[in-house]
């Protein structure tokens, strides 16, 4: 029997492969970064210093090995999360699908809420007015043709924007660098709860199968493109744990002399102090990016978890996304943030990433649904322990939540 003869690609095709790779990473990364991640950041900077830096390094191997498994298993099996979950257990894939559209759907509505404030920030718009303006940005993307490609080059342009911005706020703040470097092996403090919550933050709800998906779409799948995936995965999380270092760097400069943040607002209080009305500026510009880049993301990916689901939504998928942008920024304009929503979505999606990261690992084992595929067993050790974790934390949220609900 001859073996199969590799595909040779043109220079045409091996840079839409090499944009989309680095559009994948990118999307995952925006989707990550949006108004809750400065927020988050900030407060547990000011909470923990310079100990917060091994919150951060001890979470992005949990990311890593969260992401290397579903990134991983996606490609292999060429099927989509809510389709490796039925595959796993028949209805599975329902239930993630419901969880991943209502917890995007709600959080899509603080990031819509959050670039409308960048603009208020940054031009002193209405932010009902700033948010309407970015959700017709997003929904031009993906009117395009060739959203796929469009949605690529924009989040990895914006990203790079986001990563200026805050490294200039990061060198005029001017932190005690050394002391971070220190306390992220030998901190003071030790903050459990802290690190799963960003771990959840990072690849929680619907982040972690954003660039799965999309190489997906790109065509880029198969045993064969696992050291493309590999790399392209990790270079995600480390994009997003690269920002979210510098913010950390430049919140840590400036609590360190003195500041106190605040809390309605923290992340605005360290642009403004360490930069003035410039800072404060910079500070709408970087929230409206983070809230743009994050609202592609979610209605992107909420949206792929529906498609295989019924042939119209495969058919018209981009109205569905396009859909999916004019009801979360409906809610803000005329209802608002939608607060019970929002802390409802929060409590759900804490028990999204077992959920799913659950399903993977089962199907990471089953030659049905991976073949040949010989899946690492240090990696299912990893994603098992992130299970535990995000498992707990998703456990012990949502009994905090439900008193605030009832």
């Amino acid at each position: 029997m001859s073996k199969k003869e590799p595909v040779i690609l043109s220079e045409k095709d091996k840079k839409n492969r090499k944009n989309s790779l680095i559009g994948a990473a990118f999307l995952m990364a925006t989707s990550a970064v949006g108004p809750g991640f400065l927020t988050q950041t900030a407060v547990f900077t000011e909470t923990l210093l310079a100990s917060f830096g091994f919150v951060i390094l001890a979470s992005i191997f949990l990311d890593i090995g969260a992401q290397l498994n579903v990134w991983r298993i996606i490609a292999v099996s060429r099927m989509r999360g809510q389709e490796i979950a039925n595959a796993v257990l028949p209805g599975l894939g329902f239930v993630v699908a419901i969880f991943i559209v209502i917890g995007g759907l709600a959080f899509n509505i603080g990031n819509i809420g959050g670039a409308g404030l960048g603009t208020n920030a940054l031009l002193g718009f209405d932010p009902r007015v700033g948010a309407v303006i970015t959700a017709v940005i997003a929904i031009f993307i993906f009117l395009s043709k060739e959203a796929g490609a469009a949605m690529d080059q924009i989040v990895k342009w914006l990203g790079g924007l986001l990563i200026i911005l805050i490294a200039y706020v990061m060198f005029v703040s001017q932190p005690p660098v050394g002391e971070a470097i220190y306390r992220s092996v030998v901190p003071l403090e030790l903050d459990f709860y802290a690190i799963i919550t960003i771990v959840g933050g990072t690849v929680g709800g619907y982040i972690t199968f954003s660039g799965g998906h999309r190489l997906l779409d790109a065509g880029i799948s198969g045993k064969e493109s696992i050291p493309e995936v590999t790399r392209t995965s990790v270079m995600g999380i480390l994009v997003a744990s690269f920002i979210r270092i510098m913010l950390f760097l430049a919140v840590l400069g400036v609590v360190s002399a003195g500041v106190n943040l605040d809390p309605n607002n923290p992340a605005a209080t360290v642009f403004q102090h360490a930069a003035g009305e410039i800072g404060y500026r910079m500070f709408g510009l970087v929230l409206w990016v983070a809230g743009i880049t994050s609202v592609i993301g979610a209605a992107y990916t909420s949206v792929s978890f529906l498609r295989s689901f019924h042939k119209k939504i495969e058919e018209y998928y981009r109205y569905w996304i396009i859909g999916f942008i004019i009801f979360s920024t409906g809610v803000f304009v005329f209802i608002g943030e939608a607060v019970t929503l929002l802390i409802l979505a929060g409590a759900v999606n804490g028990l999204i990433l077992p959920l799913t990261l659950g399903s993977i690992l089962l199907a990471a084992h089953n030659k049905k649904i991976i073949g040949d595929y010989k899946h690492p067993v240090w990696l299912t050790v990893f994603g098992a322990i992130v299970v535990l974790l995000t498992t707990y934390l998703g456990v012990r949220t949502l009994i905090q939540t439900l008193p605030q609900l009832f």
